[in-house]
This record gives structure tokens, sequence and C-alpha cells, in this order.
């Protein structure tokens, strides 16, 4: 295995935290801390519109970077690959100021429809394959768990 394949299962694993045994998910979805941190510098310091371009180039990115490691490890879908998990926290914040309330918030918004996986989040789940089946299942729990925080934070509960 060459240096480029550890990087792209790295990076896929969440920085090793998808290969925990326990909750890789879970573990995973903490992962997207540092990239909810880019992001909200980002917002900071740059033009509105680069935040949605950083979310669309991470999404393409774990679409690619997914795909590649479930060819690398020949599974389909593995627990260890938690970069969709990562990418759908940082969308699930992306409506929102992030703080330490919305960011334990929208971690448990996020988790609950990445498992619980209701109607449009079980559909991409079934009918994509790849790095795209593993990644925008969680594309749209994290979509799902912004306009609920979106909501929630309108009605100045957050």
């Amino acid at each position: 295995m060459g240096i480029s394949d550890k990087i792209t299962l790295f990076l896929a694993t969440g920085f090793g935290l998808g290969r925990i045994p326990v909750a890789p998910g879970t573990f995973g979805t903490l992962a997207g801390l540092p990239l909810i941190g880019i992001m909200v510098w980002l917002a900071k310091g740059f033009a509105p519109g680069t935040t949605a371009f950083f979310l669309v180039c991470l999404v393409l990115a774990g679409v690619w970077i997914a795909d590649r490691a479930e060819k690398l490890l020949g599974l389909k879908d593995p627990g260890c690959i938690v970069i969709d998990e990562m990418a759908g926290y940082c969308i699930a914040l992306s409506l929102v100021p992030v703080t330490p309330v919305t960011l334990i918030t929208g971690f448990a918004a996020f988790r609950c429809f990445d498992i619980i996986k209701p109607l449009p989040v079980r559909y991409f789940e079934r009918n994509f394959s790849g790095g795209a089946g593993v990644v925008l299942d969680d594309i749209m729990a994290g979509v799902l768990s912004a306009l609920l925080l979106k909501m929630v934070h309108l009605t100045g509960l957050l």
C-alpha cells in the first residue's frame, strides 16, 4: 500500500477515529470539528459564497475519498469510513451561528437523522453506490439537521 492509499484511508477514517470499534460513526462525526472550525473561519473572513464553496468541495472530496477507500478495503460502506459523517456534521451547522449549544444540538440532531434514516436519507442510501452511496445519505441527514437547527434558532430557543 502506497503513501497516497494510506493518506486516503487516514482521511476516510476521520484521522483514525472511524477505526474505534464501538460507535465509529459517532466518533467519526467528532472528527468534523476541525472542518467546522475552517467553515467558521471562512464565514468570518471571506465572501459569503466561500462557505458554500467549501461545503461543495468537502462533499465532492468526500465522495472521491469514500469511493477510493471502499475499493482499498474491498468492502461496501464499511463503518470505519466516516468522512461522510464529517461532511454531514459540517452541513448540519451551516445555517446557524456555531456556538457550544449549536455544536451539541447539531451533533445530536445529525446523529439521530443518520441513525434513524427517515425517508429522504434512506432514499440516498438505497439508490446510490460507491462513494456517492457512502456520502449522500449523510449529506441529506446534515441538510435535515441544518433545517431543524435553523427553525429552532429562528424561534429564539438556540
